[in-house]
């Protein structure tokens, strides 16, 4: 069976929340209306893959080609460019009603146990109200371009009315030089307090350096270039049905950014999924496996995959993580979650379907 991968949110739309926030459950009652019997899906796990990749824009200055005789700077930037990198990768584990794996458990007539299904339709608890919380993962948000030192109010302060006016650019070059030691002046002045009018106070003193060092970015642009930074994201997610190797699990373009997997114009996102580890019934005393109990509580003991992903060569990501699919079902003695004196109550991991406590009721 082949592996499915979907994109989950478009580029630049705003990110999943994070596992933390308060899950929405429904109840399920074990009640002569349904003969005492509770149908549910155990979980597969899927992986929700947010590829954060950074973009980065330079664009030349208008003096560009003066910036090593009038600022003795030699990383003038000469040609327009756009740059895509890969900044990092996020999986986060989810579970999934499988459709595939419905069980009923199946209880004695006039008890009434429950069971608490999350918002994906997996079973979380029997009994008990008080579910376990996700781990809190934070994701990765698109982060904007900052506007450029050309493009602040401050950059039309900087522009002398000889600089507008005269036609050629060696002399605006030479003007806007000028201009930039000018205001290296006035802030060393302003500190030694030699400037012919002082600001009032220690407010006023900072708006006019604020305004001095935005005046000497924007003319300081114009010889060196600018270079803009933002950041897109994108989840998608991945379903591995079994073993998998160079899967791509989405592109990144230079001239488009975060792509899909059939947008052959980036390069691949590769991920391989190695199954180390298989679920394994519980054995009795004897060694033998034990048999599923009748009208069981099923719940899966999963099983263990390395998950590695990889961009042009380089290990991105590398961790093992518990899965559902790989592992094999069991079952619960639906008796134990009846008896009149200490019922017991189970709590399920939504991911995978584990045990993750089992204890009595009377204690919780």
């Amino acid at each position: 069976m082949k592996a499915y991968i979907f994109p989950l949110v478009a580029a630049g739309a705003i990110m999943m929340p994070s596992a933390s926030v308060a899950q929405t459950t429904q109840k399920l009652t074990a009640t002569k209306a349904n003969e005492y019997g509770l149908i549910y899906s155990l979980p597969r796990t899927v992986l929700d893959i947010t590829v954060e990749a950074k973009r980065t824009v330079r664009q030349p200055g208008e003096f560009y080609k003066y910036a090593k005789k009038y600022l003795k700077d030699e990383n003038a930037i000469t040609e327009p460019s756009e740059e895509w990198t890969l900044k990092s990768i996020t999986v986060v584990p989810r579970g999934v009603a499988d459709t595939d794996e419905k069980y009923l458990m199946q209880f004695k007539s006039g008890s009434t146990p429950y069971l608490i299904l999350n918002d994906a339709d997996v079973p979380v608890a029997l009994n008990t109200e008080q579910i376990l919380q996700s781990e809190d993962i934070k994701l990765p948000e698109p982060v904007e371009a900052a506007p450029t030192p050309l493009e602040t109010p401050a950059a039309k302060q900087a522009v002398s009315e000889e600089m507008l006016q005269s036609q050629s650019s060696a002399k605006r070059a030479e003007l806007a030089a000028a201009q930039i030691y000018a205001l290296r002046q006035s802030r060393t002045d302003l500190i030694t307090g030699q400037a012919d009018q002082m600001p009032p106070d220690g407010k006023a003193m900072q708006i006019v350096m604020d305004n001095i060092a935005a005046q000497e970015a924007a003319l300081t642009a114009m010889f060196l270039g600018t270079e803009q930074q933002s950041t897109d994201v994108v989840t998608y997610t991945y379903t591995p049905d079994e073993a998998r190797t160079n899967d791509i699990i989405a592109r990144l373009s230079q001239l488009k950014g975060i792509v899909d997997p059939d947008d052959l114009s980036g390069e691949p996102i590769y991920i391989t999924v190695d199954v180390t580890d298989r679920g394994k019934l519980p054995v009795n005393e004897k060694g033998e496996a034990k048999k599923f109990p009748k009208g069981g509580v099923a719940y899966k003991i999963p099983g263990t995959a390395a998950v590695k992903i990889d961009f042009n060569g380089d290990r991105i990501y590398d961790k093992s993580i518990d899965m559902a699919q790989f592992g094999i079902v069991f079952g619960l003695d639906p008796g134990l979650f009846t008896d009149k004196k200490s019922p017991a109550y189970l709590l399920l991991d939504p991911v995978t379907g584990a045990i993750r406590e089992l204890g009595s009721s009377a204690g919780n």
